[in-house]
């Protein structure tokens, strides 16, 4: 997403997405330690995204007065996660789940 796509978003927009890529990157890193994950490069691009979502976040700070994280803080509380977009068509059942069917073999 470019920093024009990123502006066009509400604060609480702006927050939900970081903290959502945040999640991503932390289920990219979790498989990339279990050999599950084929394309590295998405560490980057995902790494990127957020400093992205957070430099947009700290202008829109500056601009109203405000400390830092001051956005985050506020919208963090209405965030609610989804799935990984890497995880998005396999089985329902969470992060957990997953991790019992790889510990069991029932992958």
């Amino acid at each position: 997403m470019s920093y024009s796509e990123l502006n066009k978003l509400s604060d609480e927009q702006l927050v939900h997405r970081e903290l959502q890529l945040e999640r991503e990157l932390i289920a990219a890193n979790l498989r990339l330690k279990t050999g599950q994950l084929e394309d590295t490069a998405s560490l980057g691009r995902i790494r990127k995204e957020i400093a992205r979502a957070r430099t947009a976040q700290r202008g829109r700070e500056r601009e109203q007065g405000l400390n830092t994280d001051a956005l985050r803080n506020r919208f963090r509380a209405t965030f609610q996660p989804t799935a990984p977009a890497a995880a998005e068509g396999r089985a329902a059942g969470g992060f957990v789940a997953g991790l019992v069917d790889k510990v069991s073999g029932n992958d």
